[in-house]
C-alpha cells in the first residue's frame, strides 16, 4: 500500500478511534496521552532510555494511551494486552508496544519506513 504520510495519519486516527470504542466496550476508560512529539522530546527520551530518536510520534503515527478502570490507572503491559491484541488485528502495519523488546504497553503505532 503506497500511502502518503497524510493518508497514513488519517488512517491511524481512524484506527485509534476504533481502539477507543473497543476499550470502552470492555468497560475501560481511555485517555490519550502523547500523540505528536517534537524531535527535541524524542532525543531527550532516547537519551534517558525512554524511547528512540526516530519515534513514530514525530510523524503522528503513534499514541500513548492511559487506561482506567473507574478511577484506577492500569499501567502495565499486561493491562493493555486485550487492546494490544485487538490493535494488531486492525491492520498489517499496526504495532503494539507491549511486544517490544523493552515493553511499552500503552504505545500503539503504525509502522512507517521500517520504524516500528
Amino acid at each position: 500500500m503506497n500511502e502518503t504520510l497524510a493518508e497514513k495519519r488519517c488512517r491511524f486516527t481512524t484506527l485509534i478511534g476504533k481502539l477507543i470504542e473497543f476499550a470502552n466496550g470492555l468497560g475501560y476508560g481511555v485517555a490519550l496521552d502523547q500523540v505528536k512529539r517534537t524531535q527535541l522530546e524524542a532525543d531527550a527520551n532516547a537519551a534517558n532510555g525512554k524511547g528512540i530518536s526516530n519515534s513514530l510520534h514525530l510523524y503522528g503515527l503513534a499514541a500513548d494511551i492511559n487506561l482506567y478502570r473507574g478511577a484506577m490507572w492500569l499501567g502495565t503491559s499486561a493491562d493493555h494486552l486485550p487492546l494490544g491484541t485487538y490493535w494488531e488485528s486492525l491492520a498489517p502495519d499496526a504495532r503494539w508496544g507491549g511486544r517490544f523488546a523493552k515493553p511499552d504497553g500503552n504505545h500503539y503505532s503504525l509502522e512507517h519506513n521500517g520504524v516500528k
